[in-house]
């Protein structure tokens, strides 16, 4: 039986062992945490996602967490709205909804697709070698394992992809830092508020009256409040539209994160070396502002699996030729609209504005055909 060492139990870790076990490879996870309680509040699973999870029986399961219904869109400080469309329009599209959902709730689904015992927690990777017959990974326990292939899914500042790729730039900093949390509401209509100076806070209903709250603002990389981030989040959100302030304040201080955005500004000239293959934020690790880092880790993974061939190593260049072209543009992309809600000068936040709204005018699909590129993704089949 053909062995997959993936190292990482992320989103993307995750969905890839899920993945590969379904294809029949013995599979081994190797996660440095003690748990896998995730780190973060929510996430989005857009429909390009929810295809590729239905390869792995997690589709429906996460459609069953549907909760954004009605309007959705972006907004000003004072309320007012840019540009709106709605659930009920993406799912004629789309065929699916945008699913909003607490990061650990995936995290459980997809773990609970693997068979018990193909997570190793409290297990850091020392080193992964290319030996002439397989690659071998070796563990700071001094551990060895073989496998016929490693995924390498340790996140945005993956030490293995410093290895594979050690002439590469490297994440760099987005200019933004970001805050994440949780907090309760009924009837709470899904949003994304821009405003100056490069200020955005998104409200995103979950289900049983749970909100996912996100803001970003322009400051430089490293800092942190003296006096707590949710005192900070008020300072800066606090005077916003309906629900900011009530959301802030029920808001447990202890539970805010904070942190630093990073991209890969350049892209890897592959996702592979050898038998061994990077995936999600090691791969191409992109700002948030289109919702799809997460989503494009399940594809990864979804696509590897599909490819990966124990017998034929090469099988490695198509996934790099298929993935490559498909997630640079959104890199670029997501980037590129980081960069326009950071946007500080007055006349140029005003023509940002203008531009969304007279878009919006258009109707409720103008903004998603946006999206088509992204969202229109099926899945490779078996």
């Amino acid at each position: 039986m053909a062995h997959v060492a993936v190292v990482g139990a992320g989103i993307g870790g995750l969905a890839a062992a899920a993945a590969f076990q379904r294809k029949g490879w013995e599979v081994t996870v190797l996660e440095r945490a003690p748990s896998i309680e995730p780190v973060g509040s929510g996430l989005a699973m857009a429909p390009n996602a929810l295809r590729a999870l239905d390869t792995i029986d997690v589709g429906d399961q996460v459609r069953k967490l549907a909760a954004m219904q009605g309007s959705a869109g972006i907004r000003r400080a004072d309320g007012r709205w840019l540009s709106r469309t709605s659930a009920e329009t993406a799912n004629a599209r789309y065929g699916d909804p945008t699913v909003l959902l607490r990061r650990s709730s995936l995290v459980e689904l997809l773990a609970g697709r693997l068979t018990e015992g193909t997570i190793r927690l409290n297990t850091s990777v020392s080193s992964i070698t290319e030996t002439a017959d397989r690659p071998v990974v070796t563990t700071a326990d001094g551990d060895e394992l073989p496998a016929d292939l490693v995924v390498a899914a340790d996140g945005i500042h993956s030490a293995t992809r410093a290895r594979l790729f050690p002439d590469h730039p490297g994440p760099v900093y987005a200019g933004v830092t970001s805050w994440r949390l949780l907090a309760t509401g009924s009837g709470l209509t899904t949003s994304e508020s821009w405003g100056s100076p490069g200020l955005v806070f998104g409200v995103m209903p979950l289900v049983d009256d749970q909100v996912y709250c996100y803001a970003t603002a322009r400051v430089p990389a490293g800092r942190q409040a003296e006096d707590g981030e949710l005192a900070e989040l008020v300072r800066l959100f606090g005077t916003w539209h309906d629900p900011i302030p009530k959301l802030l304040a029920e808001a447990d201080p202890a539970k805010v994160l904070r942190h630093d955005i990073y991209s890969l500004e350049q892209p890897l000239p592959a996702f592979h070396r050898g038998r061994i293959a990077l995936l999600g934020d090691a791969a191409h690790a992109m700002t948030p502002n289109l919702g799809q880092g997460a989503c494009q880790a399940i594809e990864d993974a979804i696509v590897l699996a599909h490819l990966a061939d124990p017998a034929h190593p090469e099988s490695l260049e198509a996934y790099s030729a298929t993935r490559l072209p498909r997630t640079t543009p959104i890199v670029a992309r997501s980037r590129t609209i980081c960069r326009m809600t950071s946007w500080r000068n007055p006349l140029a936040v005003t023509a940002r504005n203008t531009m969304i709204a007279l878009l919006g005018k258009l109707g409720p699909t103008a903004a998603l055909r946006q999206m088509d590129p992204v969202f229109d993704w099926h899945p490779p089949q078996n």
